[in-house]
């Protein structure tokens, strides 16, 4: 723990426990960090004090609103999101399944931005849900279209880890069907990441023709059979155009037939 806070550190591994838990009391947050229950107790005193956590009558702490501030200003400051959100919109009007908005951040994909579908049966997805890259469409659309040299620096240091039952966990199947949807400027996945679910996800990229985000729709798998299937894609990638060019894409630099 060489250059960093110990104090500072052990602070957001309590805070870090609400990532899962929407309440927890003193006992229950020195059982979860193993942090010992005079430090827990010293901690989330100050931690309350600032507004970074709250307490209820019944003793229970939970999230202060502070980080809705802040929550609020990094949504704000993130232009793709602010240039996303209107073509975003008018896609789940148009089809109305959800929408996703999904950045890369390490070997995860994070969704930034979420609009439900319109079906009364919905998939439970929220923002800030993370991901890794090659599971799903969601978020293998990143994977895909990154330099041939980061996919095979990914691929050697990630064990692909089954978690729906269409997840992909051969590398060298993995490497085909990122081959395939790089082709054809899209990805599309059942069953990978939740069972008996699709979605169908085109790159954004930037204006130096770097990929940025992912546009993505998503549902039960039974709204995304095969003769849907073309007229989704079309108006995926075509909504992620869009929004690749207003962050200036030129699309000549990226051709996504």
């Amino acid at each position: 723990m060489q250059n960093k806070n110990k104090t500072v550190v052990k602070s957001l591994d309590l805070l870090n426990l609400f990532l899962t838990n929407a309440k927890l009391n003193l006992n229950e947050m020195v059982e979860l960090s193993g942090i010992p229950k005079t430090s827990v107790h010293r901690m989330i005193g100050s931690l309350e004090d600032m507004g970074f956590l709250q307490k209820d009558e019944a003793g229970k702490y939970s999230l202060g609103l502070l980080f809705l501030q802040f929550g609020q200003l990094v949504a704000d400051r993130l232009d793709l999101r602010q240039v996303a959100l209107p073509f975003m919109q008018a896609l789940r009007d148009d089809v109305y399944e959800a929408v996703n908005l999904i950045i890369k951040d390490g070997n995860e994909s994070i969704y930034i931005e979420k609009l439900e579908s319109t079906h009364p049966v919905r998939l439970y997805t929220k923002i800030g849900r993370r991901s890794p890259l090659y599971a799903g469409a969601c978020s293998r659309v990143l994977l895909t279209f990154l330099p041939d040299q980061e996919i095979e620096q990914y691929l050697n240091e990630i064990k692909l880890e089954p978690i729906g039952l269409g997840t992909i966990t051969d590398k060298n199947q993995l490497r085909l069907v990122l081959a395939d949807s790089r082709k054809k400027g899209y990805t599309v996945s059942y069953s990978e990441q939740e069972n008996y679910t699709a979605a169908l996800a085109a790159p954004i990229f930037n204006y130096t023709g770097e990929i940025v985000g992912g546009l993505s729709i998503a549902g039960p798998d039974v709204h995304f059979h095969e003769d849907r299937l073309p007229e989704l894609v079309e108006k995926v990638k075509n909504t992620a155009n869009q929004i690749s060019r207003k962050l200036g894409w030129i699309q000549s630099e990226r051709i996504i037939v």
